[in-house]
């Protein structure tokens, strides 16, 4: 990769950027809807969230080594583009079949597919970008492509919510064929560099395993990227345990209709998908580190704001979603520029792994803040979920507060 690269491609980056949007599209709606069919069998929301972190119980185990084994990849497609040709095919016809289950283990055969076959191609489709991508121009790439996740996400979130009115199969019919689309555009456009060889990753395979690489993190006198990956995982957390109980909040604690909850999470992405851009120029500009203590420090006054509402405070829908943009906002400061963060602590050989790495963080951030929060919530009910957002937040500011200041 030629790092005296100046520019950063935008054309080649939007491009890729649809890789990421084919993975953005599954999630809100998974994430809104899933929680309320499983109202169905469950009433009690530790065990709803229990079966919400199966995604991610399948992401710690298999991201990291697919990841790995990405790395170590080698096809006439590419390194990376061998799992999205299998993975996004079999996700998107397992989300057109997710609203029509019959039983509870008809459904739970569905979403058992379906995250498995989106585990396939989640850390080879972000690592895709580190690949082409020179390391001081990550932040801004990083920042295009999560533009096209936060794209996706309006679509579903807000597009959906008056979809599923019409009809609650259009939604999900929806995604699958943009999802095929997507991969149809990175198979025609993205062409793989050939520069990082097989042999030489092979090689270094001892260096390259997920575990060696986790020792080595813990050993090294610089606990930087060690803090970085434990700042990963509170704020992931707290963000995820929202994430699967949102819909729940919205209709069992405000008495919402689950559309609404749809549309409010909505501007969260709407103003994530404006702001992603802007928030790489700012880690550019600042320094990832000051950049995501600003995000941080932001969403922690919002998620405290957010749980006066519906307790000390009437339910105001106006303020809510004035709010949920303003944590979009600082969500795009932090979430830009984090994964950039992890992987220039590493090699050019070892992007596939410290992907996965910043995966495992965030999917076992993603399987135990659900369930603490699930258990929160049966024991004293909604009105705390905000808080305990905020307060995981702030452990990830003391995380990212003891990492290295001169760090870029």
């Amino acid at each position: 990769m030629d790092n005296k690269v100046s520019k950063l491609n935008y054309k080649k980056t939007f491009i890729l950027g649809f890789g990421f949007f084919a993975i953005s599209l599954v999630w809100p709606l998974y994430n809104v809807y899933v929680p309320i069919f499983l109202r169905d069998f469950f009433n009690s929301q530790f065990a709803i969230n229990s079966i919400m972190t199966l995604d991610n119980i399948l992401a710690v185990t298999l991201i990291p080594i697919i990841g790995s084994l990405s790395d170590r990849t080698s096809t006439r497609f590419g390194r990376r583009m061998p799992y999205l040709m299998v993975g996004i095919p079999i996700s998107a016809l397992m989300f057109i079949l997710l609203p029509n289950y019959s039983s509870f283990l008809n459904f739970m055969i569905i979403i058992t597919i379906l995250n498995f076959s989106m585990a396939i191609y989640r850390a080879p489709t972000v690592a895709l970008m580190p690949d082409i991508t020179p390391s001081h121009l990550r932040s801004e790439a990083n920042g295009i492509i999560n533009f096209m996740g936060g794209l996706a996400s309006v679509f579903v979130l807000i597009g959906g919510s008056f979809l599923y009115k019409a009809n609650k199969n259009y939604p999900f019919l929806g995604t699958a064929i943009l999802m095929f689309l997507a991969l149809f555009i990175l198979m025609k456009f993205i062409k793989e560099p050939n520069n990082i060889t097989v042999e030489n990753t092979v090689e270094k395979d001892a260096k390259i395993s997920i575990i060696s690489s986790l020792k080595d993190i813990c050993k090294s006198k610089d606990k930087t990227t060690l803090y970085i990956l434990l700042a990963v995982f509170f704020w992931f957390v707290g963000y995820q345990g929202v994430e699967a109980t949102f819909s729940n909040y919205c209709v069992q604690f405000l008495k919402l209709p689950v559309t609404k909850a749809s549309f409010i999470l909505g501007f969260f992405a709407l103003s994530f998908l404006i702001f992603a851009i802007p928030a790489g120029f700012v880690g550019g500009k600042l320094g990832k580190r000051k950049t995501i203590l600003i995000g941080i420090s932001g969403d922690v006054i919002v998620f405290i704001l957010l749980s006066l509402i519906g307790t000390i405070f009437p339910l105001n829908q106006l303020i809510m979603l004035i709010l949920m943009a303003i944590g979009g906002f600082f969500w795009a400061l932090i979430n830009i520029n984090s994964y950039p963060m992890v992987v220039e602590m590493t090699t050019e050989e070892k992007i596939g792994t410290y992907t996965g790495l910043y995966y495992f963080s965030s999917s076992l951030a993603a399987i135990l803040g659900p369930l603490f929060l699930g258990g929160l919530i049966d024991l004293i009910g909604f009105k705390f979920m905000f808080l305990f957002t905020a307060l995981a937040y702030a452990f990830a500011w003391i995380c990212i507060h003891n990492t290295r200041k001169q760090y870029s």
